[in-house]
């Protein structure tokens, strides 16, 4: 079965190809397939089968859906006002995603705000990646494993995130963090 859905395939391949850095022959490598088979595809001097055209796309990664759907005519949005942050958490702990819509995001930025006393929970998080952060305003105790520490405002911290982990405001004011995960948990 060969896609068609009214756009250029070659010239699309192409374009995100290009948008995320990768030569004909990166992507060939990356995908475990010929450089001649990208440009043919490219040229659209070839029209790839559902299965073709998804193995080249694992070598960006990048789904079909996502290969059929990505307007490359709107350059992904680079600044983002308060307003546009998307609220993921709720009091005691709010938590603001950054560009939650960008898709295939390779990290999660946040904006977090934990109210006095507030936590993530009993339960020690965990989750495969690495997280990092900065204390912008109050305290909060940060358990890794067995290690525990209050930091304050310009204080910081960074741990692989597969070691058990918690946060606790344990401050009479507002904490307020701004962390950074990878991959994105959220």
């Amino acid at each position: 079965m060969t896609p068609s859905i009214g756009i250029d395939v070659g010239a699309h391949l192409r374009a995100i190809r290009q948008f995320h850095g990768l030569s004909q022959r990166e992507l060939a490598k990356r995908a475990g397939v010929t450089n001649g088979m990208i440009s043919l595809i490219e040229q659209n001097r070839v029209s790839p089968s559902v299965s073709s055209l998804k193995k080249v796309l694992d070598g960006i990664p990048m789904s079909l859906a996502d290969f059929f759907t990505m307007d490359l005519q709107v350059p992904p949005q680079v600044f983002y006002g308060r307003e546009e942050l998307s609220e993921i958490g709720a009091a005691p702990v709010e938590l603001r995603l950054v560009a939650a819509r960008r898709p295939q995001r390779a990290m999660s930025i946040l904006h977090e705000r934990y109210a006095p006393g507030a936590d993530t929970g009993p339960d020690m998080l965990s989750h495969p990646g690495e997280e990092g952060g900065v204390v912008v305003r109050g305290q909060v105790e940060v358990t890794v494993g067995t290690s525990s520490r209050v930091l304050g405002p310009g204080d910081a911290y960074y741990f692989a995130t597969a070691v058990p982990h918690r946060f606790q405001n344990p401050g009479r004011e507002d904490c307020e963090i701004i962390s950074a995960s990878t991959p994105p948990t959220f």
